[in-house]
């Protein structure tokens, strides 16, 4: 069997993240998002992959090239613009000539997952086979309603009071050759694109059988949103075999999984509480804290005295001594000024809210930082509130307190009132 990777979209509620790189390249637990998918495809048997690509395409096909290095034999089709998963899968049409496995590349999910849905459907032989995870908010995917163990609908988010159960489409499939023809008498939705949930809806009216496979939702999780990025993260880590090639100084501390590459720097005084992870050339301390579930990319530099929480800081990036950084996402080539301090907690204790895509959207998490792009930086003593994002490459002055969202390429300065009087 084949797979079927859908790699195009542009991760547009991802900003400021995915303005300088496919959201199937941000790090999670010291690896591309999509590398862990394609581990996991890779650890059910399937070793062929199609990847279809658009945005940033040449920046995916870079860093995986033809598969080799992960034991995989991988290609590539471009889609001609954001068109829709009917229209991406139609890609495949010369490539899958049997039953294919067909997979979102935004997921974080197991092997253990897809592996379900792969002998379901070699078991059953049906039209298709599709899994479908228990989500809290059904008025946000495509919900499934069940005939026993068949599919005889999928609503497009539904309003709670209308969904038949809450079970949400979870984008891994098993498909027969017969979808291609059902894409080409496929019309576009109201967005303008054609959706493969209603290619599959096609089978349904003419009675073949759709098999859905309910999954884990903690085996599972769709990166859709900032803060999912931290729960594929925290998952990641959680899973890793840690290794340790890196320097470790004397009086420096490592308690549970950690992960140091080769040529970091563990300077002492630092203690690292895992599951962590600290990419090749990273130089930690002395005298830091690196709490739980932090993930620390290649040639970073975190200085003496910070403290770290359930965050990944990408590669190149500079945070100076005396900083906190917890339950953020720090971007690639950025720099903290001495003192930066990110605030991960209301005072009122409520959850904590974002702007997602203009609009404002309940994180449902009480524990939530920033997100910075690319190449910000800041000043010493600077103060970011939660939920905080930071556009790429812009600048934030000495001891100001960000308390909105900052566009890309903005440079905020306070402006400070000094008098000078006679004593």
């Amino acid at each position: 069997m084949k797979a079927v990777v859908l790699a195009a979209g542009e991760g547009i509620r991802l900003r400021p993240l995915t303005s300088t790189r496919p959201k199937h390249l941000i790090p999670v637990g010291g690896k591309p998002l999509l590398e862990h998918l394609l581990s996991s495809v890779k650890a059910v048997g399937v070793d062929e992959a199609l990847i279809v690509v658009y945005y940033m395409a040449d920046r995916i096909q870079q860093f995986f090239g033809d598969g080799s290095k992960f034991g995989m034999k991988l290609e590539y089709v471009p889609q001609a613009g954001v068109r829709g998963t009917a229209d991406a899968t139609g890609l495949a049409k010369d490539y899958a000539k049997e039953d294919f496995l067909l997979v979102y590349g935004d997921l974080f999910t197991t092997p253990d997952v897809i592996k379900q849905v792969v002998r379901s459907h070699e078991k059953e032989k049906p039209a298709a086979t599709m899994a479908v995870a228990p989500v809290k908010h059904p008025e946000q995917y495509g919900i499934v309603k069940l005939d026993e163990s068949h599919v005889i609908d999928i609503l497009e988010k539904p309003s709670p009071a209308k969904a038949p159960t809450n079970l949400a489409n979870a984008g891994i499939y098993v498909l027969s050759t017969e979808i291609f023809e059902k894409i080409e008498q496929t019309r576009p939705s109201s967005r303008g694109e054609r959706e493969i949930t209603d290619s599959i809806r096609l089978f349904i009216q003419e009675k073949q059988s759709v098999l859905a496979v309910q999954v884990s939702s903690e085996e599972w999780l769709d990166v859709g949103r900032p803060w999912d990025l931290l729960e594929a993260n925290r998952r990641a880590l959680s899973q890793m075999e840690p290794t340790n090639n890196g320097q470790i100084e004397d009086g420096a501390h490592l308690i549970g999984l950690v992960s140091v590459a080769e040529r970091a720097r563990v300077r002492s005084g630092a203690y690292i509480q895992g599951p962590v992870f600290i990419g090749e050339d990273s130089d930690i301390g002395p005298n830091c804290f690196i709490r739980p579930y932090t993930s620390i990319g290649k040639n970073v530099k975190i200085g003496n005295g910070c403290e770290m929480k359930n965050s990944i800081v990408m590669d190149e990036t500079r945070i100076r001594h005396l900083s906190y950084v917890g339950d953020s996402v720090i971007g690639r080539d950025c720099n903290l000024g001495a003192g930066s301090i990110i605030a991960n907690y209301r005072l009122d204790g409520k959850t904590i809210k974002m702007t997602v895509k203009d609009e404002i959207v309940d994180s449902e998490r009480t524990k939530l930082g920033v997100f910075l792009g690319d190449g910000v930086k800041t000043g010493i003593n600077t103060l970011f509130m939660p939920g905080i994002k930071v556009g790429q490459d812009s600048w934030i002055g000495p001891n100001l307190v960000v308390y909105h969202d900052v566009p890309s390429n903005a440079f905020l300065l306070l402006k400070q009132k000094v008098e000078e009087h006679e004593r």
